[in-house]
């Protein structure tokens, strides 16, 4: 039986004259002529409790409350006066007139006020179990568990199991750095926490399961960011017989169900689809934020025989590329302004930003306003002008260099500027990246790797480009994108074995390196394994956006710092020689100290 009889923030004026049992902490404690007030807390909200001095020992009591103490109440609901009402309170046409209580469980003076904002997140990540009863963290992680719950009433009614798959397992290559973990039985060797659980789900739909899905803990030790953890959640989906189409219909179903059920917003239906191609060419980025209604125009064909230098290099080089972004009503921007723009593109390898202001179009060449317009003949000009349908008020910036530096730079600035300068609207904007390529050169290897894993099937069509041309090959391959951000992203598998082999081919993987790290799902996919395909949802990611947090860590309980270590429990931390040697492992590190010390002793 529970000890109270009401949640603190569920009170309302229904209640009035009855009497209730409240348990939670002093938010506040206010004396005020004699009476004190105190603001209770508890996960539904807050509560005023009066304590009147007509029982002494009680009023005592209550005035050796602190904040964070952890009391029991027992009192009657009374309506406030009517000049006493609090609009912002959702208790706030009631208070609780004190009959008993009882200090549960006194506090020490905490570090911060719950209510006391600009707090350092070193701060907060220390103290985290404190952190974590604020409102706002209280608001994050229901609305996680909201979230989790949607997704998995949308995969039960749609016949999807559950099914757990290893946290020790095989270091298999998947693009990152593993986390690995030493065996204390088989000295020497070790166990990886798993990337993702991407080939035990592929054996899954071998095995007949059909349909799958997890939401589980992926681990991947890289260097991180506010959207980065080394452990994080994935909602991992795998399903047979599908065909892309298919699985892109049915998931995009559960995201807009999700949204409906969790925040009650309608997103798009259907979403809209975009190649890669068109993704790059019209905004440099595979996942576009179509909020900003800016795009690029190409411009390299024009820019080969110009005699400006820096447009005529970047158009002639392998990789080359030169784009132009118009900002409607931009020529009133300032001197400073753009300076700041320029420095802002220098960060993604910008080596400058040039630009044009269209004052008066019908003076031609006379009407712009640039330090380059010099450089560029009448027909080039013409070509810029007419591409991006430029207006008077306009101004167009350009970028001209590789076309990663070009796409990462100008693509930015977009993002930048629209948001900045009012081009870009304020709803939710999904879309479907779709028609990736299955390949992407590494030039210093001298080699294919694979731009999704190596297990992702070609399109219908493509598969002896495997052999002739890997670079003009297309995947079955689909990242769902979100206001700019990529919140999940699959493929459909290969199955049959002839293919796989020419992938491994491709990769410049013999059948002996293959079998070595993939023996097991090549081994499974011999026993008449079904067309399946899947797809992988980050859960912290879409959280975050939902909950309009500034970092993932803000929608995490326990999560790692920027340097991937726990403040609440100091981990990771050193272990004692003792367990070191049962897992057979010796710290050079230390023995140099130790060598060290004693060459300083002698």
């Amino acid at each position: 039986m529970s000890m109270r009889s009401h949640f603190c923030g569920l009170l309302n004026k229904s209640q009035a004259d009855q009497t209730v049992t409240l348990c939670g902490w002093v938010n506040r404690r206010r004396d005020h002529g004699g009476v004190i007030f105190v603001d209770l807390r508890d996960k539904e909200g807050l509560v005023q409790v009066v304590f009147n001095p007509d029982d002494a020992a009680m009023f005592e009591l209550a005035s050796s409350l602190r904040n964070e103490f952890c009391v029991k109440v027992v009192g009657r609901v009374s309506l406030r006066d009517a000049g006493l009402v609090n609009p912002k309170l959702a208790t706030g046409e009631i208070e609780i007139v004190c009959k008993e209580l009882d200090i549960l469980n006194a506090s020490v003076t905490p570090p911060f006020q719950l209510d006391e904002e600009n707090l350092s997140e070193t701060t907060r990540l220390t103290h985290r179990v404190l952190d974590l009863r604020r409102p706002q963290m209280q608001y994050n992680m229901k609305l996680r568990y909201k979230t989790a719950m949607a997704i998995r009433k949308f995969l039960d009614a749609n016949d999807f199991i559950d099914i757990e798959t290893p946290m020790l397992t095989k270091s298999t290559p998947e693009g990152a750095r593993d986390y690995l973990v030493p065996s204390r039985v088989h000295d020497g060797e070790f166990f990886a926490l798993p990337q993702s659980p991407q080939l035990f789900k592929q054996m899954l739909m071998v095995a007949g399961f059909d349909r799958y899905y997890q939401i589980v803990k992926c681990f991947r030790d890289e260097d991180l960011r506010a959207d980065r953890q080394p452990e994080f959640t994935q909602v991992d989906i795998e399903t047979s017989f599908m065909s892309e189409t298919d699985i892109r219909a049915m998931f995009e179903g559960m995201i807009r169900g999700m949204f409906k059920d969790v925040l009650n917003i309608e997103l798009a239906n259907p979403f809209p689809s975009m190649t890669y191609a068109d993704a790059m060419a019209l905004y440099g980025s595979d996942k576009p934020d179509l909020r900003v209604k800016l795009q690029f125009t190409e411009l390299t064909d024009v820019m080969k025989t110009v005699d400006f230098k820096v447009f005529n290099s970047a158009a002639n080089m392998e990789d080359g590329r030169v784009v132009a972004l118009r900002v409607p009503n931009g020529a009133e921007l300032s001197r400073s302004e753009i300076d700041a723009y320029t420095q802002f593109v220098a960060i993604y390898g910008a080596r400058g930003l040039a630009y044009i202001k269209v004052n008066e179009l019908e003076k031609g060449r006379d009407g712009l306003q640039s330090p380059i317009v010099k450089n560029i003949d009448d027909a080039a000009l013409t070509q810029i002008l007419e591409r991006t349908g430029a207006q008077n008020g306009d101004i167009i910036f350009f970028g001209a260099d590789k076309a990663k530096i070009v796409n990462d730079a100008i693509g930015a600035l977009r993002i930048k500027i629209g948001h900045e300068k009012g081009h870009a609207s304020q709803d939710w904007q999904p879309l479907w990246v779709i028609d990736f390529p299955m390949f992407e050169r590494d030039d210093e290897a001298g080699r294919w790797t694979a731009c999704h894993h190596p297990f992702t099937a070609p399109k219908d069509g493509h598969e002896d480009l495997l052999s002739t041309n890997p670079g003009q090959c297309i995947a079955k391959a689909y990242d769902m994108v979100l206001n700019g951000s990529e919140i999940g992203g699959g493929s459909v598998r290969i199955h049959r074995e002839e293919v796989q082999s020419k992938v491994f081919r491709a990769l410049n993987i013999n059948a002996e390196e293959a079998q070595e790290k993939f023996g097991f799902l090549l081994d499974a996919l011999q026993y008449g394994a079904p067309p399946h395909g899947g797809i992988a949802f980050g859960l912290d990611r879409i959280v975050t956006m939902m909950t309009g947090a500034e970092s993932i860590r803000d929608v995490i309980a326990f999560p790692k710092t920027q340097r991937a270590q726990c403040l609440l429990t100091q981990a990771p931390s050193p272990v004692d020689e003792k367990q070191l040697r049962e897992l057979h492992i010796r710290l050079r590190n230390t023995e140099a100290k130790l060598a060290e010390v004693k060459r300083d002793e002698a």
